[in-house]
C-alpha cells in the first residue's frame, strides 16, 4: 500500500519552514548485506540534505549503518550477534561511513565533522553541555555534523539502543526546530504494509496529534541490518513531540520532497510548549543515582511544578550527590517525577520529615528545585 503524497498540514509548515533540522538516517538506506556501504545513494541523500542547506536551513545528519558498512569488507554475511563483533564491523564501517560523507560534502565544498556520542555522554550533564558546544560550534563554522552513536566503546547495558533515539536527544540537545527520520518505509501504517494482505491492507496515519491517533498500531522491531524498526522510530518521534520538536517520517526515498516542503510521509505534532533543554534532559536522557519516597502532600506539591522540601519526604535510597539526578516516587513506588537533586544521599537523610526552619542553614535549600522538576 503507498502513502497519498502532496499532505499539507500546519505541522508539515513548521517542518518545512525550521531553520534547524536534525535528519536521520536509517542503515537500510545507506547500506546492504552483499556490498557494504552504497555510495550512489549516500550522494543522492547528500545532495537533498545540500539542497536543504541552500535554502537557509542548519542540517545535522544522524547518521546509522557503521556496523553495515563494516559487514563487506571483514566478509561477514550477517550482522553479527556478539557485542565484540558488533564492535570491530562498527571500527571498520565508521571509517568507510565518515569518509563516505566526507567525500559526498566535498563536491559542495563543505566540511564535515564526526561527532561519537555513547549514552553516557547524553545522560551526564557536562558531558552533555561538551557535545551541545561541539556540534554549535561545527554549525558556526559552517561544516556539517554528522552524528552516531560510538559503537565501538557502546556495550549493551550502557547504549541508546538504536540512532532513533539518539537522534531525537540530539535535536532536543542543539535546539533544533524540527527531526525527520528517513528510512526504508514511507510513514507510518496501523500494521506492516509489506506483510498485510491485499484484501486487508494496512491503513497510513498521515498525522499523529496525540496518543489517540495510535490507537490499534502495531510497530514491528528491526531488520537485518539495523536495531530500530517502527516500534523505535514511533518511540523516538514520540520523545522529540514530546519535548517540543516536530518530527516528520518519511522513506529515504522521498529525502528530497520530504526535505522540501514535508509533504510525504507521517509528521509528529509537537506538544504547545516547547520543554526547555534542561527539563527535557532530566526526564529523558538523564541517569538516576537513587529514589526519593514522598508522602501524599509532597506528591501532590511536586505535580504542581512546586519545589521538594524535607517535610514531605520519607525516605532516601541510593548513594546520590547534590546535582545527581533522582527519581520521586509515591508511597507506592509509583513514579511521578524527576529532579536534580540539591543534596547528598546522606544530608537528605538527616532532613527526612523536617520542616526547613529547623534545618542547619546550610540544609535550608529545598531538596529539588522546582526548575530542575520533570514530571512523568
Amino acid at each position: 500500500m503507498s502513502a497519498p503524497s502532496a499532505l499539507s498540514s500546519p505541522t508539515r509548515d513548521a517542518i518545512a519552514g525550521a531553520r534547524s533540522v536534525v535528519v536521520k538516517i536509517g542503515s537500510a538506506a545507506l547500506t546492504d548485506l552483499d556490498d557494504g556501504l552504497d555510495t550512489a545513494r549516500l550522494d543522492k541523500l547528500a545532495d537533498a540534505l545540500e539542497h536543504r542547506m541552500r535554502s537557509g536551513s542548519d542540517v545535522i545528519v544522524v547518521s546509522s549503518g557503521a556496523i553495515g558498512a563494516g559487514l563487506a569488507p571483514l566478509r561477514l554475511r550477517k550482522r553479527p550477534a556478539d557485542l565484540a563483533t558488533k564492535q570491530a564491523a562498527a571500527s571498520v564501517g565508521q571509517l568507510a561511513l565518515a569518509h563516505a560523507w566526507g567525500t559526498s560534502f566535498a563536491r559542495y565544498d563543505r566540511v564535515v565533522g564526526q561527532v561519537l556520542l555513547t549514552a553516557h555522554d547524553i545522560s551526564r550533564r557536562s558531558h552533555h553541555a561538551n557535545a551541545q558546544r561541539t556540534l554549535d560550534r561545527l554549525r558556526s563554522l559552517g561544516a556539517v555534523a554528522v552524528v552516531n552513536e560510538n559503537d565501538t566503546v557502546a556495550t549493551n547495558e550502557i547504549r541508546f539502543g538504536d540512532n532513533d533515539r539518539l537522534a531525537a536527544l540530539v535535536a532536543h540537545l542543539a535546539g533544533a526546530e524540527a527531526l525527520v527520520l528517513l528510512s526504508d518505509i514511507d510513514g507510518l501504517y496501523d500494521g506492516d504494509p509489506r506483510k498485510r494482505p491485499a484484501h486487508d491492507p494496512a491503513r497510513f496515519i498521515p498525522e499523529v496529534a496525540g496518543p489517540d491517533d495510535l490507537d490499534g498500531v502495531i510497530a514491528g522491531s528491526g531488520g537485518s541490518l539495523g536495531t530500530g524498526g517502527m516500534a523505535s522510530k514511533l518511540a523516538a518521534a514520540r520523545l522529540a513531540a514530546d519535548g517540543g520538536v516536530p518530527v516528520l517520517l518519511a522513506a529515504a526515498a522521498d529525502a528530497d520532497v520530504a526535505l522540501r516542503d514535508a509533504s510525504v510521509g507521517t509528521v509528529f505534532a509537537p506538544r504547545a510548549e516547547r520543554m526547555s533543554a534542561r527539563r527535557f534532559w532530566v526526564r529523558h536522557a538523564a541517569e538516576t543515582h537513587g529514589r526519593v519516597v514522598l508522602d501524599d502532600g509532597a506528591v501532590a506539591a511536586v505535580r504542581r511544578r512546586r519545589s521538594l522540601l524535607p517535610a514531605g519526604v520519607l525516605e532516601a535510597h541510593g548513594g546520590f550527590s547534590a546535582g545527581d539526578v533522582v527519581e520521586l516516587v509515591d508511597q507506592h513506588g509509583e513514579p511521578c517525577a524527576r529532579g536534580v537533586a540539591g543534596y547528598s544521599a546522606e544530608e537528605v537523610v538527616q532532613m527526612l520529615g523536617r520542616r526547613t526552619s529547623t534545618l542547619p542553614a546550610q540544609l535550608q535549600g529545598p531538596l529539588v528545585h522546582a526548575d530542575d522538576l520533570a514530571l512523568l
